[in-house]
């Protein structure tokens, strides 16, 4: 017996079959034929890299359709799968090393622009070396820093036995992190500190004591920067006074010639060239001492390519040894007018002031080729400088305690004769006969 149908559920039935049979038709003369699973949202890779104008370059991939796999899609077999897999992660390497060379090479161009490339060639080492052994202490990354290491408290204290230091009334220590023990011990051992407002952008010099910090305040601020600035007290371009020792950060030095690497702004070079020609600096014996990383002790460093204003240390400091470097570099004298750029006289103010002072009274001077000025690290806040900060009256230093080692030249000029022939740069290691300075 036959069971009875609808008439609707046979129209639909017949609709059913009709339209399988055309699939099996498509399948017949189309068969290789399917559709693709829709892609899913894709990730991007990005590569950043700096240029020497501080600007980022930025380089990303997008993945496409080939780079995903919809896992759920049954009409991909376990072959078809692992192949397109493998072809997915064939292409993104493939990306991946086009983008890194990109990179590269315009990095390389870049800082082939600069005066010393083989500079950066070592600096590039260091800081990649200290990171990757995470030697490196914050701030971080060290790269265009000097860099802060670990041990700098163990490397300041063995500093603290030499006798060059322990005979040193007025030590001049750059401003960056690493160098911090030392700024703070100099003020608890009773000596006078002078460091350069950073890059000199506002100003020159700062000179902090013991006696001049108010009670209430720990000697470990006046350490930092902003402590510096708040209680210390501005040193003018013209004063004199005598730097007995010098502490510098390096990013790379050879133990053999002295010879140095920084971060390649060259600001250490030009706070030399300048105090040697005020005559607060004499080149000839005022010693200059480095504290480093073991890690940052180099024997590449090629002395023949070194530029004329380059400065070598006496001393390498390390948190395990004391170096004293046998046969160090010819120390510079003077500032060499002719390697400053305009662009680098754009930046530093003090510069300009001194440029303009000599020009009055010999005419105009030399002045160096352009140059691209190397990039500079990245800061998340900006740092007050230049001594002008006010503080509460109860805490208000007395600075007039400096004036008997800080005097004022009254704008007379040191050197071989009364025009400042020494202005023009001396590699010699010996500088003019200066006046008399008082050690005080």
């Amino acid at each position: 017996m036959i069971p009875h149908i609808p008439q609707k559920s046979c129209s639909l039935l017949i609709t059913i079959i009709f339209l399988m049979s055309r699939m099996e038709k498509i399948n017949t003369f189309a068969p290789s034929y399917r559709l693709l699973p829709l892609p899913s949202p894709s990730p991007s890779y990005t590569f950043r890299t700096t240029t020497t104008d501080g600007s980022s370059i930025i380089t990303q991939r997008m993945n496409t359709v080939d780079d995903n796999v919809n896992d759920n899609n049954e009409n991909i077999t376990p072959e078809q799968k692992s192949e397109l897999e493998s072809e997915s992660e064939s292409i993104r390497l493939t990306r991946d090393k086009e983008a890194m060379d990109a990179m590269k090479t315009e990095s390389e161009s870049a800082f082939a622009k600069l005066r010393t490339p083989w500079k950066w060639t070592i600096r590039q080492r260091v800081w990649d070396n200290l990171e990757a052994k995470n030697i490196a202490r914050p701030p971080r990354p060290v790269h265009h820093r000097i860099p802060n290491f670990e041990g700098a408290e163990l490397a300041a204290q063995r500093l603290a036995l030499l006798p060059e230091y322990i005979n040193a009334k007025i030590i001049k220590v750059n401003p960056d992190t690493p160098q911090k023990p030392v700024r703070r011990m100099i003020l608890e051992n009773g000596k006078t500190l002078l460091t350069p407002q950073p890059r000199l952008r506002t100003g020159f010099f700062t000179m902090v004591s013991e006696e001049i910090i108010p009670s209430d305040v720990p000697i470990a601020k006046c350490a930092a920067t902003k402590g510096v600035a708040q209680y210390g007290t501005p040193v003018g371009l013209n004063e004199t006074y005598k730097v007995d020792m010098v502490v510098v950060g390096s990013t790379a030095v050879c133990p053999k010639t002295g010879a140095r690497v920084g971060k390649g702004e060259g600001f250490a070079e030009l706070e030399w060239g300048i105090l040697t020609l005020q005559g607060n600096i004499n080149a000839s014996w005022t010693p200059v001492v480095t504290t480093v990383h073991e890690e940052q002790i180099v024997d590449d460093i090629p002395v023949g390519q070194l530029t004329k204003h380059d400065v070598p240390v006496d001393i390498i400091v390390t948190p395990s040894r004391i170096i004293r470097v046998p046969n160090r570099a010819p120390k510079p004298s003077g500032v060499f007018w002719d390697l400053l750029s305009p662009q680098k006289l754009a930046q530093i103010k003090v510069l300009r002031q001194l440029k303009q002072e000599i020009e009055e009274e010999r005419g105009t001077l030399p002045e160096g080729p352009e140059e691209v000025l190397p990039p500079t690290a990245k800061r998340d806040k900006k740092i007050f400088v230049g001594g002008n900060r006010k503080s509460n009256s109860n805490s208000k230093p007395d600075r007039r305690n400096h004036s008997s080692r800080v005097g004022n030249r009254s704008n007379r000029r040191k050197g071989g004769n009364d025009k400042g022939e020494a202005r023009l740069g001396d590699k010699s290691g010996q500088k003019p006969q200066a006046k008399k300075q008082s050690s005080e």
